[in-house]
């Protein structure tokens, strides 16, 4: 068998990397005899998308030990990584060492950068790298735009994208994203309407942020025009699109249209986004066995589950009584699929128990929660307590909502209710007079789920 040489080296290294393989690829990596910088790449590379974000900079680092040192892909690799990870100090770092490399003269990494500062909330030194580097980068003001409006300042991203010269289909998204993003539905649906009249052309990513606007306006004719549009301009449809055009239909209440398109990409789906849409957007219209359903049949297939798949499933669990199942789906997202629940999960099961009048177990659920709870989760168990005649631990969940809350009208005029119910008419009596001292307003009850 011939001796390998380094090229064949870096092919198998590839290979492992690229399958995923980061243990295999790293003992496959140690063994070699030499490495070279694609040697060094392929490795870093294989843990940034295996989202091993830390062991990639640490290879990274060991690297600029040895004699050879990182390239640009190589460094734009990690800066990107750095931001899905949040990584600020890492990221600054790296920001140094392209400094040092005289890679800063790139116009393509510039844009990076200031994309890292601004996803990183560092908006002033967002602002600095254009100020001090090529200011007519389209790709570059285009990543200030999105980092304007990820840090709230909308006007000043929308000051910004007016100046323009000239306009790319980035330019237009990164906008239309911004105001979704901001609760401004309208205004986002608005701007899309003028950049088709402008004659540029949407993506699947602005198309993704137009469904979720007419989503949450609830339009069924809007977002009946919006998936024609989609087809006939053959926009492709990638998980995400097809996933937002489901959410869209379950919200605008046709489930049927939201049926029908999830079942021509069921087979099809590369990851678990448009089974989240379809498995919530049933549970939200009381379809809890369905949604069901399409769990188990998710559950048999290589897809890996998230936070979001969860939701559905508890709330459909919820909404049809099913506690025992709930509780056992609940404890599965640890122990099987490695999911942390988050409060909003903690959220399902109190509204859980609480509706099948196990209200007492929903309390002890909150105080056992690994992290604070919040408005949602009392004011969910505060409405099982006036449906059940739980006074004293609607006291409880009342003082807590006030605490988080002190200007929360809804949890006094509850806890006056559970009062009068149990005929307790001087507590009903103060509690709406602390409303009234105090100028709180009442709003619509709700749901801590959906």
């Amino acid at each position: 068998m011939p001796e390998r040489n380094l090229v064949s080296w870096n092919v198998m290294l590839n290979g492992y990397a690229k399958g995923g393989l980061v243990s295999s690829a790293k003992e496959l990596f140690d063994e070699m005899p030499s490495k070279d910088v694609i040697s060094w790449g392929t490795m870093v590379n294989g843990y940034v998308q295996a989202g091993m974000i830390r062991e990639g900079l640490m290879m990274c680092r060991e690297m600029l030990r040895s004699e050879l040192r990182p390239n640009d892909v190589m460094l734009v690799d990690l800066i990107s990584a750095c931001v899905r990870s949040t990584a600020v100090v890492e990221g600054q770092q790296l920001h140094g060492a392209i400094i040092r490399r005289g890679f800063d003269c790139y116009n393509f990494m510039q844009a990076t950068i200031i994309h890292f500062y601004g996803a990183c909330g560092l908006i002033d030194l967002a602002c600095l790298q254009l100020n001090i580097g090529f200011k007519d980068h389209l790709a570059s003001i285009n990543a200030l735009i999105a980092g304007f409006a990820r840090n709230g300042m909308i006007n000043r991203a929308r000051e910004m994208f007016d100046d323009m010269s000239e306009r790319d289909v980035f330019s237009w998204t990164a906008m239309i994203s911004g105001y979704v993003q901001h609760e401004q539905p309208a205004t986002a649906l608005e701007l899309f309407h003028r950049m088709i009249a402008s004659g540029s052309h949407p993506n699947e990513v602005t198309m993704t942020s137009v469904f979720s606007a007419i989503a949450t306006l609830g339009s069924l004719s809007e977002g009946q025009w919006a998936h024609k549009y989609v087809v006939k301009n053959a926009i492709p449809i990638s998980s995400n699109l097809s996933a937002s055009i489901i959410d869209m239909y379950a919200k605008c209440g046709s489930i049927d249209s939201a049926l029908e398109v999830f079942d021509r990409v069921r087979d099809v789906a590369s990851d678990v986004s448009p089974w989240n849409a379809i498995i919530c957007g049933l549970a939200m219209h009381g379809h809890a066995d369905l949604s069901l359903d399409l769990f188990s049949d998710l559950q048999r297939r290589q897809i890996k589950l998230n936070s979001v798949t969860f939701i559905g499933v508890l709330t459909a669990c919820c909404h049809s009584g099913l506690v025992e199942e709930g509780k056992r789906y609940f404890r599965s997202m640890k122990s099987i699929y490695n999911v942390e629940p988050d409060v909003k999960h903690y959220g399902c099961m109190v509204d859980m128990l609480g509706r099948a009048g196990r209200v007492k177990e929903a309390e002890e659920l909150i105080q056992g929660m690994p992290m604070k709870a919040d408005v949602a989760v009392w004011g969910s168990l505060l409405a099982a307590c006036r449906i059940h005649g739980h006074v004293e631990i609607g006291e409880r969940a009342a003082k807590n909502m006030a605490e988080l809350e002190p200007s929360h009208g809804p949890c006094r005029v509850m806890l006056s209710n559970i009062y009068a119910d149990a005929g307790r008419w001087n507590d009903a009596f103060l509690a709406r007079r602390a409303l009234v001292r105090h100028g709180l307003e009442r709003s619509p009850g709700f749901s801590g789920v959906l």
